[in-house]
């Protein structure tokens, strides 16, 4: 059916798809940070009037605004890609996945771009109160920016709500309330925004122990430590209680994402959790000659205890996963994934016959076809597997990216901890080594974040929707040259906004805050 899909073209769009991403990502979460960050400073201003901190709310406000316009260019041509590159995606399920975004660009955009105006314009023209609100709701405006574009991603991680229409070939939306607040997209809009409240705090305790390395500033950058430490603890310790949600709903939606993350080829009853490990790069899919790790450290029984609520439950590994056979919380057993395939090849040819006889106006036979569409719509994506393989993630990415993201959250709970204690009990500005230590963290927030994205999205191939649609019926029928091009004009085209954004925004910590 898709014999003639170049798969160049899939991993080209594929490509140019991730880099989008990858660069919008650089800048969303420093502005949700900032957002938080500047928000508290300008309402310490109003509560004690004290210019000091008017300055300081301004001065983090004038880098959340560099970083604001350059994430508002790359996401949008984010958005432009599912119609050029994924147009058979924006078809199949436009009238759901479109809702989300169009809610975003109305709602969240205007509402930034309204309050942001006022926010940097407004200081002399209205009042404090008046002023304060419009920081926090470009703050609020952001987030709901993020709100809707993460229950967009989630939707496509577990698609609820919906239901196939045969007659136009799409999937329409029947419970807009699932698709909004999902125990997926829920978890997924907490721990995303928390991790870049996170990455904001780091950025603001980097650039504050700059300052206090180069002896500048001392009661600006003391400050500003205090309040992106505090905010940076907190969210530290909220994002790894959401990150246990998150993956709580990669094991009950997503098992083949949960098991590539494990490295778990065979499932186990009271399975442990890898807290260290090297994989075994020989280890193939039903290889049972090979051992999955060269070294592993593991914690007895935690993944069972994280994936299902219960320290003896059962986690089904990779193999398991495609042979099936294994029960489920419900009592049923588990299909194969040849099976899945199969149902998958009905759901299609059933479809196809309805069309036709919806076509010859046999009604007979489109209600038989529409009832067998019905029943194997489920597994409608696995009739474009080729190969149960193809199923598997890229088991070492998933693995070693994950465990980059958690070892990262749990460093960033003890740095804020540190943080804070020689910033209230020692003297900050003499420990010049976690001074040191604080510049270097600022790109360890941002690789945290990346970490997360490259777990959540390469951990669901081949899917571009769960179950419903992988990547290669996804794609538009392009040129491999047109792709190829454009990936490398956006290559060149993001690199020159990000190396311009960094010198503009060094610039302006270089010239520093104006306090007097």
């Amino acid at each position: 059916m898709l014999d003639h899909i170049d798969t160049s073209l899939i991993d080209w769009s594929r490509a140019q798809f991730a880099l989008t991403a990858i660069y919008h990502w650089i800048f969303v979460p420093l502005t949700l940070g900032l957002a938080v960050i500047m928000g508290i400073m300008e309402t310490v201003y109003y509560r004690t009037k004290d210019v000091f901190w008017k300055r300081t709310a301004q001065f983090w406000m004038k880098l959340f605004g560099i970083n604001f316009a350059v994430g508002v260019a790359t996401g949008l041509i984010l958005e432009f890609e599912f119609g050029t590159n994924w147009s058979n995606y924006s078809w199949f399920v436009g009238d759901i996945f479109g809702a989300p975004l169009a809610i975003e660009g109305i709602l969240a955009f205007f509402m930034e771009a309204t309050f942001i105006a006022v926010m940097f314009f407004g200081w002399d023209k209205v009042s404090r109160r008046f002023h304060l609100a419009s920081t926090w709701l470009t703050g609020i405006g952001a987030t709901l920016s993020a709100w809707w574009i993460l229950v967009a991603n989630a939707w496509m991680q577990n698609p609820v709500g919906m239901r196939f229409n045969p007659d136009t070939a799409r999937n329409e939306m029947v419970d807009f309330l699932a698709v909004a607040t999902s125990p997926m997209a829920v978890n997924k809009f907490f721990h995303a925004v928390l991790s870049g409240w996170v990455l904001g705090a780091v950025f603001v305790v980097g650039v504050g122990c700059w300052y206090l390395w180069k002896k500048r500033e001392s009661r600006f950058a003391i400050s500003s430590i205090r309040v992106g430490a505090c905010v940076g603890l907190a969210a530290a310790v909220l994002s790894a209680w959401t990150g246990d949600g998150s993956a709580y709903q990669v094991a009950q939606k997503q098992p083949m994402k949960l098991a590539a993350m494990e490295g778990l080829y065979e499932g186990e009853k009271g399975a442990g959790l890898v807290a260290l490990g090297i994989l075994n790069p020989d280890k193939q899919t039903s290889d049972d000659g090979e051992r999955p790790f060269l070294f592993r450290m593991e914690i007895p029984k935690m993944l069972s205890l994280l994936a299902e609520r219960k320290a003896d439950a059962f986690v089904p590994g990779i193999n398991d996963l495609l042979q099936g056979g294994y029960t489920l919380q419900d009592g049923s057993v588990a299909l194969s994934a040849q099976e899945k395939i199969t149902r998958g090849k009905a759901a299609i040819s059933a479809f196809a016959d309805y069309r036709m006889a919806k076509e010859s106006g046999d009604e007979r036979l489109a209600e038989e076809s529409a009832r067998v569409l019905e029943e194997n719509m489920p597994y409608f994506g696995y009739g474009y597997i080729k190969d149960v393989n193809e199923l598997v993630p890229d088991v070492p990415l998933t693995f070693y990216m994950f465990r980059i993201m958690v070892v990262l959250g749990g460093y960033f709970i003890l740095f804020f901890a540190l943080v804070l204690f020689f910033a209230y009990k020692k003297n900050l500005a003499r420990a010049h080594w976690l001074q040191w230590v604080a510049m270097w963290t600022i790109p360890l927030g941002y690789l945290a974040g990346q970490a997360g994205w490259v777990v959540a999205e390469c951990g669901r191939q081949p899917w571009t929707i769960q179950d419903m649609l992988p990547t290669c019926a996804a794609i538009s029928k392009l040129e491999v040259g047109s792709v190829q091009t454009t990936f490398f004009l956006f290559l060149i085209l993001f690199t020159i906004m990000l190396v311009a954004e960094v010198r503009i925004m060094l610039k302006a910590i270089r010239k520093g805050p104006e306090l007097s």
